[in-house]
């Protein structure tokens, strides 16, 4: 096995584990027997548990928008609000058909484009959604007073709502409340 390959079998055996027993009730001694690895190669990769655990937050949040760019590019939507709408839709969309990768991220969605750790973690040159929403800011000729920090708020009010709603189902129901949240986004977008 590649180096590479048993860190992507860590990563894959961790998250069964964390999903089902949780970070506190896992062991590291675990997740090496599930992945089939000695203890040592796990302390090549990861200081312990918990900077698995974060790194595999920022890994799942990260191909979340990841892959709602790639279905955004097999879309003919040409409005910038309409293109971070969508994404958002998709991101949502993933997390209600998985409430285990929701749970398992928690909050903590915003890790996915804020994270210091991204480029260790993520090899891939291609445009992310931070990279894309600063882009068309620009070439719509927004006026933002802060661009990214516009975008942070964004994601974290998109993590946390919609964490309190799929898994608790409340205030309302998530299809009630996209429409709200999609309103406020734009709001947002054209302050």
């Amino acid at each position: 096995m590649m180096n590479n390959e048993k860190k992507i079998k860590i990563f894959t055996e961790a998250f069964e584990l964390f999903k089902k027993k949780g970070t506190e009730n896992t062991s590291i001694q675990e997740i090496v027997d599930h992945a089939g690895i000695a203890k040592g190669t796990f302390y090549l990769y990861f200081k312990d548990k918990y900077d698995l655990q974060e790194q595999l937050i920022i890994k799942k949040s990260y191909d979340l928008f990841h892959n709602a760019l790639h279905k955004l590019d097999k879309t003919q939507i040409k409005s910038f609000d309409e293109q971070i709408i969508f994404i958002i839709d998709s991101v949502i969309d993933e997390l209600m058909n998985n409430k285990d990768l929701l749970n398992f991220i928690s909050k903590n969605l915003s890790f996915g484009l804020y994270s210091d750790r991204i480029p260790e973690l993520i090899n891939d040159n291609k445009i992310g959604v931070k990279e894309l929403f600063l882009k068309r800011i620009q070439e719509n000729k927004i006026e933002l007073k802060n661009p990214e920090i516009t975008l942070f708020m964004i994601i974290e009010l998109v993590g946390s709502t919609c964490f309190s709603i799929i898994i608790k189902n409340k205030p309302i129901s998530i299809t009630e409340y996209k429409p709200f949240l999609y309103n406020t986004i734009k709001k947002m977008i054209n302050e």
